[in-house]
């Protein structure tokens, strides 16, 4: 069974209902810039989609856990359109969207889906579109943690991959 399917089985609402604080940044920036419609790939159950919504901005998400999109429904997302898959097959759509927000999804992805997943998005961008993008930095008490697989790059648990920025991964 894939990783995250697995965990939101076992965990449920793992991290809470409370948006964390980068999405609340965000939702300020996005109020702020008349963005009205956004695309939030690993969506999860909707933790920090609901901060979106509740000031009037649509959402789109995309997640690979069915069973995250069963937890969102349950808790006041049933009418946000959820895509069921892996970032790694988008689009799932043509619609071009205002922003897109991305918590704690990049540094998952290897050299090539991250490559795919960064134009990807650039593509379902609106033009003057927002996209922002949240990862974990190489300051991360996991850092170093686990199987190195390359540079920066650590397999830290059985089926969990994760690249650590700084700011000069970040430039490239």
């Amino acid at each position: 069974m894939e990783f995250w399917e697995s965990s939101f089985i076992e965990k449920q609402t793992m991290w809470g209902f409370e948006p964390t604080e980068s999405a609340i940044l965000t939702k300020d920036f996005f109020v702020e810039n008349n963005v009205k419609d956004i695309l939030v790939p690993g969506i999860g159950y909707g933790r920090n989609a609901k901060v979106f919504i509740e000031n009037s901005i649509n959402v789109t998400g995309i997640e690979i856990s069915k069973t995250a999109i069963d937890l969102a429904k349950q808790n006041g997302l049933e009418d946000v359109s959820m895509y069921h898959g892996s970032v790694n097959e988008m689009p799932f759509d043509n619609k071009l969207y205002d922003g897109i927000f991305s918590h704690a999804l990049l540094h998952l992805l290897n050299d090539q889906e991250r490559e795919k997943f960064i134009k990807d998005c650039y593509n379902q961008l609106k033009l003057g579109g927002y996209l922002v993008f949240t990862t974990v930095s190489k300051k991360a008490p996991m850092y170093g943690k686990g199987n190195q697989l390359d540079k920066d790059y650590f397999e830290i648990m059985e089926g969990v991959k994760m690249f650590f920025y700084d700011s000069e991964s970040i430039k490239q």
